[in-house]
């Protein structure tokens, strides 16, 4: 495996660290040691982890330990002063901090394997075992082909390219390519399962750029390297009056859209592994296939398989951070008391932010935590966070506009939420999106547009008890007594222990007002 950082290569299988093509001299102690902190980048790594695993157990002096560091500082250009790369985080290790991809190296001729005589079912299992040493699902960005004719173009579809690698680098929970790989394609026909084997990748992204006269059209797609399938396809047509901006927007559009296609093909492919060889990566991407149902049983479930991957890892980042939004959002659907669930919850999102402190997933369930508990400054500060370590992430815009609603921020939270929509209209979650615009509209008391967002969140997911709720809450604020009364019966099926007591106790309202209203519609609705 080769990692690639600033402008050096560790390459694991020479046991070799280069600088701009150059070997770099450097200690095995002190390959080992980077190699460590490359490996574990998604933390911070403490003293103890450094004895266990470099030092095999033993402990050495805190001199020793300070000379090493600085010896891996020095080999890729950093100093103890700087840390760009090799951060110290006081009374707890140490971090890289610096931007990674990992990438397979060419194999020398001599190295290659024998060909096959003739095409075989082994041959598709190739790439998969090229990917085996990693940790999580790799992507490449191939360069987009300009198909305008102008040879001027071709800085507009290589920025589309360059701004996807970027945007998707935040997602944390992949690998993708670094630029300088993914771009040796530029110009060539290459087969999927080619691009697979040589980058060692899962999904790749490739598209297209058409420009005519003021019109720009641009295809992608996200491909399944192991089946050559289309996961997702789109087509975007623009006018160009704001180059600039429309490469933004597109951009955004694109990444928002694949990060839900990759946790869904992600799941299909553990659903293929039997119960016994999963492992924590495989656990948590069937934990949010339930998740994003949005019914008690379901998150239930996802609670199950997320505890399951925290035991075989206790360090593991995404599994805590999806178990704490797991419970904070069972809470706020009525399932589970919030005395119960909130303790849980909270520890699992600062464990997870502790885990990787730019996770957008952990600092999103901890903002979740923060609203449920009423720390309204604290849970949109976290928020806030959020978008921007990401963007484009689709349910953190979301969940940011159900607080700003129960803030009373309403035009906020409605803007929040449709820009979720318009991020992601074919995200699992849509329906919530639905629903947090829904309420938004409620709070500013327009209850035709409160319903008629509630049954578009139900279209979408008919146990969804937010939808439930704002609908039969706006149905009687409007006057609509019969639709109120079948909302609160099928709302009472959803969430079988709903009260006045317990809207107006557990429901993070900040203002008496909106509160006096909300619990005002339910007893108007027939709710005791």
């Amino acid at each position: 495996m080769q990692f690639v950082f600033s402008n050096h290569v560790l390459d694991t299988s020479r046991q070799e660290l280069s600088r701009s093509g150059e070997g770099v001299a450097v200690e095995p102690q002190v390959f080992d040691l980077l190699l460590y902190l490359l490996e574990n980048r998604d933390r911070v790594v403490s003293k103890d982890d450094l004895f266990d695993h470099v030092w095999e157990g033993r402990i050495v002096s805190e001199s020793t330990l300070t000379s090493r560091i600085n010896a891996v500082r020095k080999a890729v250009g950093d100093t103890g002063r700087d840390q760009r790369l090799v951060r110290t985080i006081a009374r707890k290790g140490f971090r890289f901090i610096g931007d990674v991809s990992v990438t397979l190296p060419e194999a020398k001729p001599e190295d290659a394997p024998p060909k096959p005589s003739h095409h075989s079912p082994d041959d598709t299992q190739q790439p998969r075992a090229a990917l085996s040493v990693l940790d999580r699902p790799a992507i490449a960005v191939l360069p987009f082909t300009n198909m305008s004719g102008e040879a001027e173009q071709e800085y507009f579809s290589d920025g589309i390219s360059e701004d996807i690698i970027t945007a998707l680098s935040k997602l944390r929970w992949f690998y993708v390519i670094a630029r300088n790989s993914s771009f040796i394609y530029k110009g060539k026909s290459v087969h999927l399962k080619q691009v697979g084997q040589e980058l060692g990748v899962n999904y790749v992204v490739e598209g297209s750029v058409r420009k005519d006269g003021d019109r720009v059209r641009i295809t992608v797609q996200l491909n399944d390297v192991a089946t050559g399938s289309h996961l997702w396809a789109e087509r975007y047509d623009r006018g160009l009056a704001d180059v600039f901006a429309v490469q933004d927007e597109i951009t955004q559009a694109i990444v928002a859209a694949i990060e839900p296609q990759l946790y869904a093909a992600e799941n299909f492919r553990s659903l293929r592994k039997a119960p016994d060889s999963m492992d924590a990566w495989d656990l948590v991407m069937r934990a949010l296939s339930h998740y994003w149902r949005v019914t008690r049983q379901d998150n239930v479930v996802a609670q199950a398989l997320l505890e399951k991957a925290i035991d075989i890892d206790p360090h593991y980042g995404q599994a805590l951070g999806v178990l704490a939004g797991s419970r904070m959002f069972g809470a706020h659907m009525g399932w589970e008391p919030m005395a119960k669930a909130m303790p849980v919850a909270e520890r699992c999102a600062l464990a997870a932010i502790h885990a990787d402190s730019e996770d957008p997933w952990a600092h999103f369930a901890l903002a979740g935590v923060y609203l449920l508990n009423r720390r309204f400054e604290d849970c949109l500060a976290e928020f806030e966070l959020t978008l921007r370590l990401n963007p484009n992430f689709s349910i953190g815009h979301g969940y940011y506009g159900v607080a700003l609603a129960y803030c009373g921020r309403w035009q906020e939270g409605d803007r929040a939420a449709q820009h979720a929509l318009r991020l992601s209209p074919r995200d699992p979650f849509a329906a919530i999106y639905c629903g947090v615009a829904a309420y938004s509209q409620f709070v500013g008391r327009n209850y035709e547009e409160a319903i008629r967002l509630s049954r578009e969140g139900l279209r979408q997911r008919a146990d969804f008890v937010g939808a439930h709720r704002v609908l039969t809450a706006a149905a009687a604020m409007a006057g609509h007594d019969d639709v109120a009364r079948a909302a609160l019966a099928e709302l009472r099926r959803v969430q079988p222990d709903i009260s006045l007591e317990w809207i107006a106790k557990e429901m993070p309202f900040q203002n008496d007002d909106v509160r006096d209203c909300y619990v005002e519609a339910f007893r108007r609705a027939g709710l005791g």
